[in-house]
């Protein structure tokens, strides 16, 4: 096993090889500093996300379901979606939970971000948790989002999704970044007797 640590590639120039709605594909000239070999690697770029852990004040999480082109099938997540131009990924979160599924609640809170792929994406994505949470608002989906909406409590969406019933990678760092938080609110609730 190596100590040593892996080298940082050179970024050379790009070229644009296709634009889409969603993404853009590129191809970006990398150079080892080391070896002075040059390759082409084709990079997805594409906007950062936000994924909303949606808590009710019944300790209930906002779940949807939909269907999701790549995998060919109905996918159980957390709300989520596309973070604007120019938006902050905490007030993106918001408005992806509002019109996905009506809820609002507190203040977000940061939990993290990850990149979904960074093998081959540029982008991140950032999850979002949001307390408090209540339906508030109709629903205002996309032209293509076709959800439905369920209330489930942790503890059953962590065994749910330790038992394969959540295959969605991001959202399996949701509630990887998720549960620490929650498991230091159910202690801190224990020890004041609530």
């Amino acid at each position: 096993m190596s100590s040593s640590s892996p080298s940082e590639w050179q970024r050379g120039a790009d070229r644009d090889l296709l634009q889409t709605r969603i993404f853009d594909v590129r191809s970006s000239a990398f150079r080892h500093p080391a070896r002075k070999v040059a390759k082409e690697f084709l990079v997805i770029d594409a906007p950062d996300w936000a994924i909303v852990l949606a808590l009710t004040p019944a300790g209930e999480l906002v779940l949807v379901r939909q269907f999701r082109f790549g995998a060919q099938q109905i996918s159980l997540e957390f709300p989520g979606g596309v973070i604007e131009a120019g938006e902050a990924p905490a007030r993106g979160a918001a408005r992806e939970l509002r019109e996905e599924t009506g809820y609002t609640g507190a203040d977000p809170i940061v939990l993290g971000t990850v990149f979904p792929n960074p093998a081959i994406q540029s982008n991140r994505a950032h999850i979002i948790l949001i307390t408090d949470a209540v339906c508030t608002d109709p629903l205002q989906w996309d032209a293509d989002e076709e959800l439905s909406l369920s209330l489930r409590p942790v503890v059953e969406v962590i065994a749910l999704a330790r038992a394969g019933g959540m295959l969605h990678a991001l959202m399996l760092n949701a509630l990887f970044l998720f549960e620490p938080w929650w498991r230091e609110q159910q202690r801190a609730r224990d020890e004041a007797g609530i």
